[in-house]
């Protein structure tokens, strides 16, 4: 078993952290009339989910790490929608949809996950 020493040894901060780096190339490509708009939406959404696992690793109660946990999730669902909204847009297209649908999807199961094993360790 792997010893967690901080937030950054978390699977799932790492894959978040990737997604980042994503988004960030992604909306690079948007019209630069987005940039105060849906691109600084998006960006703040996939920003906070590594943040909120890391401010919430930090805390010293089980409680509230699954509260910040909990919003990473909602911050999850609030870019899984801004890319939806990209796509309706014509900013991105249905295979850049898919792929992030599916890095999306994995960090949802990953952060369900290691709330529901928060939950289990009462």
């Amino acid at each position: 078993m792997v010893k967690i020493r901080s937030h950054k040894d978390l699977m799932v901060w790492q894959e978040s952290m990737t997604l980042v780096t994503k988004i960030y190339e992604i909306t690079s490509t948007f019209p630069n009339s987005e940039l105060y708009g849906i691109v600084n939406q998006i960006r703040r959404s996939a920003v906070s989910i590594p943040s909120n696992i890391a401010e919430g690793a930090a805390r010293n109660h089980k409680k509230e790490n699954i509260q910040f946990l909990y919003i990473s999730l909602g911050s999850l669902a609030e870019l899984e929608t801004q890319l939806i909204i990209s796509l309706n847009l014509k900013y991105i297209e249905n295979t850049i949809l898919d792929q992030l649908t599916n890095n999306v999807k994995y960090i949802r199961s990953m952060l369900s996950g290691l709330i529901k094993s928060l939950k289990n360790f009462e």
